[in-house]
């Protein structure tokens, strides 16, 4: 994973190239991935893999895997175990895994550290009055009235708390900084809060746990990191960061922030997208129409193309959108290169060839890969009744329809030309059954005489066709930025009831045994992946993408 194959050059390289060349670190690049572990990895966060993962590896350093688990309620071993296998699949090599919890016992340290030198107190105001107090950007905050204490009730307390005597909020342990700052981050933030909680590595040990500010940069510390890469959100916490650090006196690592990844018809709230999960309006943090890594993971994106995305992206300072169609296009590219084509109908309308032998069955040569001469070929039974797309017959067809009518002549894909003569319908009037002829000398979809067609559709052996069943997802929500809603509304009223269409689809006997994960290129559909849920007695396939974008671009079919 390397950040230099494809994407624009960025200021972190600069930043790294430059410290280098100063010998700043002694010449060491060393980075860290650290998620914490309340959800699963999303599409944003692979923009960070490849950052941290990459510069590493592009500069023969190494990257930290590190977890952030110092919020004991929101934390599980199943989101650890998904991270690692996110990172692992997205071809992250970490030098090693650490968590938070690892330097409890070290951050606990540094806090009686910080109240002995007269930088830290305990705190008597709810966490409520603790925001009341805190003062506006126009508006200094208001000194709490237990600042003041000394340095020896302060560590009475402290060890009090940290012994389990007083009940959750009860107290805090603040740092003593400035409560006029310009910056609301240095009013004295809360160093350590009591949460009666069991943790998921160090169970009931503590009952009182660490902010994230408190331990990131110490933890960065501990483990030697050189550049702290994180998104911009974290730029006004730098100061307190580099705060923390200095007035323990211990090694300091450079925080970096960069533009977070935000995406059109997309949520990257894992708040957000734990209460689609909660609430059953998707089958889970894999959903296919999750923006997480295992949901796209699932719907069969590859790592190289969410890797190519994360790369073309680049890095800057200021925020802004990326269509979803970038995203797409980068499936698209590194699908097209690798995916097996192969023949399904997901619509099916029955044609019968009427001067087709009966009974004759023949094996038609197909071609597996276009872009890979190597893939080689195959072979697709042909017979007298096959399926083809619904709309690729109109029995009255609009202007400009080249495709199946009456009268009118096509190519079948590896197969002959046909020509339509005659329709079957139902009661309601539907056609159910289109009859036509062929032409013998048109075996593998040429002319002797040289006579041209204007469309070449797909089609299946009914006789040899398998079901299965195929998901046809679209985007989750229904608008460009899910967060906008109507007053009084929440983002889920913008959910798209359209993102998931079932459907029983016909494909060649080739895909009999496809295994999950596997992809391929449904000819003129889009690009498919076997489930996790398919088994050789029910297929279930996904569309990963279409072959080309067709997001807000409605085709109305003619009836």
């Amino acid at each position: 994973m390397s950040t230099t194959d494809s994407g624009p050059s960025n200021f972190i390289h600069d930043i790294i190239v430059k410290d280098l060349e100063t010998n700043k670190y002694g010449g060491r690049v060393h980075t860290r991935f650290p998620p914490e572990p309340n959800g699963y990895l999303h599409v944003g966060h692979a923009k960070s893999i490849a950052i941290n993962f990459g510069f590493a590896k592009e500069f023969g350093g190494k990257c930290n895997l590190r977890f952030d688990d110092t919020n004991p309620t929101k934390e599980e071993t199943e989101y650890v175990d998904s991270i690692m296998e996110d990172v692992r699949w997205l071809g992250g090599e970490w030098a090693g895994v650490y968590y938070a919890s690892d330097y409890f016992d070290q951050l606990y340290q540094w806090a009686v550290q910080l109240i002995k030198s007269g930088k830290a107190y305990v705190c008597d105001l709810s966490p409520d009055e603790v925001r009341q107090q805190r003062g506006t950007l126009t508006e200094p905050g208001k000194e709490s009235p237990y600042r003041n204490r000394t340095v020896e009730e302060n560590l009475d307390l402290f060890e009090r708390m940290r012994a389990g005597e007083f009940p959750d909020a009860a107290r805090s342990l603040r740092a003593k900084i400035d409560m006029a700052s310009a910056n609301l981050n240095l009013r004295d933030p809360i160093m350590y809060r009591i949460l009666h909680a069991e943790h998921h590595r160090t169970g009931d040990k503590w009952c009182i746990y660490p902010m994230y500010d408190f331990a990131h940069g110490e933890s960065d510390s501990i483990e030697g990191i050189t550049h702290s890469i994180c998104t911009l959100e974290f730029e006004d916490h730098r100061p307190l960061y580099d705060w923390y650090v200095e007035q323990l006196g211990i090694y300091h690592p450079q925080q970096i922030e960069f533009d977070r990844l935000n995406l059109t018809y997309t949520l990257l709230s894992k708040r957000k997208l734990l209460q689609l999960v909660q609430q059953g309006l998707v089958a889970g943090w894999d959903d296919p129409r999750m923006p997480t890594i295992s949901g796209m993971r699932r719907r069969g994106y590859t790592p190289e193309a969410l890797q190519n995305f994360a790369r073309g992206l680049g890095v800057s300072k200021t925020n802004g959108t990326t269509e979803l169609s970038l995203l797409e296009y980068h499936v698209r590219e590194d699908l097209n290169k690798h995916a097996m084509r192969v023949m399904a109908v997901l619509r099916p309308l029955r044609v019968v060839i009427d001067n087709y032998p009966e009974g004759l069955v023949e094996q038609m040569e197909a071609v597996n890969n276009p872009e890979d001469p190597s893939a080689g070929t195959r072979t697709v039974p042909f017979s007298k009744v096959l399926y083809i797309e619904d709309d690729d017959f109109r029995e009255a067809p609009p202007p400009k329809y080249f495709r199946l009518s009456p009268g009118k002549e096509v190519r079948l894909r590896y197969g002959y030309f046909i020509t339509a003569t005659s329709v079957v319908k139902d009661a309601q009037g539907n056609v159910v059954e289109v009859h036509c002829t062929y032409d013998p000398a048109t075996r593998g979809g040429d002319s002797p005489d040289g006579r041209k067609v204007k469309s070449t559709i797909h089609w299946v052996s009914a006789e040899h066709a398998i079901d299965a069943e195929v998901r046809v997802y679209d985007t989750l929500f229904t608008r460009e930025n899910p967060n906008e809603v109507e007053e009084g509304q929440e983002f889920t009223s913008n959910l798209n009831p359209k993102s998931l269409e079932v459907l029983t689809g016909k494909l060649e006997p080739s895909l009999a045994n496809a295994m999950p994960g596997s992809r391929y290129q449904f000819e003129r559909l889009g690009y498919f992946c076997a489930d996790k849920d398919s088994v050789p007695e029910k297929l279930v396939f996904n569309r990963t993408v279409a072959l080309r974008d067709t997001w807000g671009k409605i085709e109305k079919k003619s009836k």
